[in-house]
């Protein structure tokens, strides 16, 4: 693997897909003028790539914009359907999911690597990388290590990088139903003060069994926040008043 700090990112043509059609993105589509945050893994639908890799810089994509970076970029050399439906499984919205499909892009960037022991053929190493206007200012590679290392190209490293005094906002999960009054008006609370939040849906990502198990209630809105569990939308509106 090398690091190429300094260097430009290699000129390609990536054949991706958005909305069921074929669109071609350029290195200077994605990188001429701006400021990109930029991350590579080994595949699309494998587990640390969905798990923790992708939803991170997801999460943290606000907090990335509010200190100068202009675009998320994920990198994978996988082709432009499996992208596509990777990106849409993920519900993601912030990050832009790129499809290196004959691994050029990765090959330039000395990143290629070989996982036929997998079954995957050449695959791109992990790693993360802050590119301004088309030149590598900072890479984080993991280390050559057996298996698929993961502990320097996360989203947290890089935004630590690029912005040392960031505090990125607590998680917020909400617990609600269908036609719930109260669950509503959490919802409306949570947007007030501008906290984004996940919503568990009881009988449609959750049942009534599960929400008694983790929440120990049998009523909803149940709220969370930073892995505190809040309560009911009249303890979240006392909690906010604080």
């Amino acid at each position: 693997m090398k690091n190429l700090e300094g260097h430009s990112v290699p000129q390609v043509v990536f054949r991706c897909r958005k909305d069921n059609a074929w669109l071609d993105l350029s290195t200077d589509d994605l990188f001429a003028g701006k400021n990109v945050v930029v991350f590579s893994l080994p595949g699309a639908f494998t587990p640390t790539c969905s798990s923790s890799h992708l939803p991170r810089y997801e999460e943290l994509a606000s907090v990335f914009r509010d200190h100068g970076i202009d675009d998320i970029v994920c990198v994978s050399v996988n082709d432009g359907f499996v992208m596509e439906a990777w990106a849409r499984d993920q519900h993601v919205q912030q990050v832009r999911v790129i499809a290196d499909g004959n691994g050029a892009f990765t090959e330039g960037m000395g990143m290629l690597v070989d996982k036929e022991d997998l079954g995957f053929g050449k695959r791109s190493w992990r790693y993360s990388m802050l590119v301004r206007d088309g030149i590598v200012e900072k890479m984080f590679i993991e280390p050559d290590e057996p298996g698929d290392p993961f502990k320097v190209s996360d989203a947290d490293t890089m935004l630590n990088y690029i912005a040392p005094d960031a505090k990125p906002a607590e998680a917020v999960s909400l617990f609600s139903k269908t036609g719930c009054p109260h669950c509503a008006r959490a919802k409306a609370l949570l947007e007030k003060h501008g906290l984004v939040y996940d919503e568990i849906i009881i009988g449609q990502d959750a049942t009534s069994r599960s929400l008694r198990a983790i929440t120990g209630e049998l009523t909803v809105p149940q709220v969370y926040i930073g892995g505190r569990h809040i309560g009911s939308a009249d303890a979240l509106e006392q909690h906010l008043e604080q």
